[in-house]
């Protein structure tokens, strides 16, 4: 039986069209060649607010010029098979292409997956444990070599199966029928890993141990992006990746600025969902935020490439002047603001504590660095209401106005033997203002009813691997509470949930389950889910799966993420693009 994308696109779509008509939006394309001028000399705009959502932005075929982007931290790795932030899985796709990938359209029609490497969707056999591709004939690395599906098989194997590479997620590892493999690190024997085959040059086979209804969607992430033996350099792979993508990697200082120019062996032919209209891509890491937005708002760059939207500072000004603001668009992203309770750090042991934190926290507060309504509605689940499977509901209503409710608080905290309250630490990413930021709120709601926190800075480069998402740190540095955020790995409940609620996805480093909840129901739930194939069961089980979860207090939600972002008058071909809840960034172009 062949499976194609139609799986839960219907589903998809309604979720969509919800969020569109949350923003004031309108689900579809059309194309819209208004400058979207500022700054400067530039000629009047005829783009307005939110055009970005719904249309193609200056609309051009333009080519030449430098991209610029900047970025206030580091990533964890410029390596695709090793890389778990929502920015580099869109940034990665101009050096790299996966199996499948998201149709290039605003609206509805981006949620569509389209074939990348590969010639079509998988072909799932009868029993729904085998999905076999077939790849496009005469794809080329940049020095000229064929893409084999052998390449495909390594990038698996190397980027799922090693302890080295800690930084993406683990899907393939837990899905795959792949007994004892433990990594071409350790057996460079690629016929041991019986987990993929590929009885020739053109077939990928992947063999699973159980269903998966959605496993389309699984490689369309950058993990499918082939990767020749030969070229794999380790953790050093992410300064001389072997680019299928319109772009290569000209230089890459690590920590410090990567550049891109084009790839002369990339043939767009065998690729119709990017361009490549810029001569070369700079992207400056570790740059100051409210710079970056001055440089935005100056035309110095183009890109802030966290798509996270401006701080505080820019968002009044922008605001304030109709001008400014009808070069911004406010979508909803994928994403959940939230903090995540560990279960494992005392007194967070305790239900009841962690209840005490559900209650007494101010929304509107913690609300507030994000811009206040214009940055995210008031959270309640963890869930968004774009996620596929979501249903409202509150388990711990925090007063009528989401200020929080201190009289519930103490309750809860006479419940747990901590009727004075106690101490605890807050992690945070350092160079993240509104996190920090909402940190501040959430330590003066928790001082109401006598609970001490004290808040940790750490940087966003090694915030998974070495800190937050390191499980032994977090216990020896009494980290009770970790602000963090979230979006879907694709667009339905178990694309969002999986990887920050399965209690088999905790792990020593690069761990994204920061509750360490490992509820066997949960686990259970997920697993029925991704088996069932009936699309509207499926949904009904994921929204069972987001009420266990928020049963464990472990999950504080703050916001269902939107955010404003600035398009200079420099920038060509924008749209916000609805899987990544940002720009397109194999589509921009800039001006000369």
């Amino acid at each position: 039986m062949r499976k194609t994308n139609a799986l839960a696109l219907a589903a998809l779509g309604t979720a969509l069209t919800m969020g569109l008509a949350a923003c004031g939006g309108t689900a579809g394309g059309g194309g819209n060649t208004g400058s979207g001028n500022n700054g400067a000399g530039a000629a009047a705009s005829t783009a307005k607010h939110n055009d970005g959502y719904t249309k193609v932005v200056n609309a051009s075929d333009a080519k030449g010029g430098t991209l610029k982007f900047a970025l206030s931290d580091e990533p964890d790795s410029m390596d695709p098979g090793n890389t778990y932030y929502a920015w580099n899985w869109n940034f990665s796709r101009l050096y790299s292409r996966p199996l499948m990938t998201y149709n290039p359209s605003p609206g509805e029609g981006g949620l569509k997956l389209v074939p990348d490497l590969a010639e079509g969707p998988g072909e799932a056999s009868a029993d729904g444990k085998t999905w076999t591709y077939k790849l496009k004939k005469g794809i080329k690395y940049d020095d000229g070599t064929e893409v084999k599906a052998a390449d495909v098989k390594y990038a698996i194997a190397r980027s799922n199966f090693t302890s080295e590479l800690t930084d993406g997620p683990k899907y393939f590892a837990q899905y795959l029928d792949a007994g004892d493999y433990k990594g071409p690190y350790k057996n460079k024997n690629l016929d041991d890993f019986k987990g993929v085959e590929t009885p020739d040059d053109y077939t990928v086979v992947f063999k699973l141990k159980d269903p998966f209804a959605e496993f389309d969607f699984l490689v369309a992430n950058p993990q499918s992006a082939p990767v020749p033996q030969a070229k794999d350099t380790g953790l050093d792979y992410e300064k001389t990746v072997a680019s299928t993508g319109p772009y290569k990697i000209e230089s890459h200082e690590v920590g410090k600025q990567f550049n891109l120019v084009k790839n002369e062996n990339w043939d767009p032919a065998t690729d119709p969902t990017r361009k490549q209209l810029p001569d070369r891509i700079e992207l400056q890491f570790k740059q100051n935020a409210e710079d970056i937005d001055q440089r935005l708002l100056a035309g110095q760059i183009q890109v802030d490439l966290a798509g996270t939207g401006v701080q505080t500072a820019a968002r009044a000004k922008i605001v304030a002047d109709p001008k400014l603001k009808d070069s911004t668009d406010n979508p909803f992203t994928p994403f959940n603001r939230y903090a995540m309770i560990s279960t494992a750090v005392k007194p967070f042991d305790n239900i009841d504590c962690r209840k005490a934190v559900q209650y007494v926290t101010d929304k509107v507060a913690t609300q507030a660095p994000w811009g206040g309504p214009l940055g995210g509605e008031i959270g309640t689940t963890a869930m968004t209401p774009t996620t596929v499977g979501y249903k409202p509901f509150d388990l711990f209503p925090n007063g009528a106005d989401h200020k929080g409710d201190p009289a519930k608080a103490k309750e809860a905290l006479a419940a747990c033997g901590q009727p004075n309250g106690f101490e605890t630490n807050i992690a945070v990413r350092g160079d993240r203002t509104k996190e920090v930021q909402v940190a501040e709120a959430l330590q003066a709601s928790l001082d109401k009813v006598g609970i001490k926190a004290t808040i940790k800075k750490y940087p966003s480069g090694d915030w998974s691997s070495q800190y937050a998402g390191k499980p032994d740190f977090v216990h020896k540095n009494g980290l009770g509470i970790m602000i963090a955020g979230w979006g879907s790995d694709w667009p339905s409940g178990f694309g969002f949930l999986s990887q920050i609620v399965d209690g088999r996805f905790i792990k020593a480093s690069g761990n994204y389950n920061m509750m360490e909840l490992n509820d066997k129901s949960v686990n259970e739930l997920l697993d029925k889910g991704i088996q069932t194939t009936d699309t509207a069961a499926r949904n009904e089980i994921w929204s069972e799966v987001d009420k266990k979860v928020m049963e464990s207090a472990a999950f504080l939600p703050f916001v269902y993420e939107k955010t404003l972002i600035f398009r200079p008058a420099s920038l060509t071909n924008v749209y916000v693009h609805p899987a990544y809840g940002m720009y397109d960034y194999t589509w921009l172009g800039v001006k000369q």
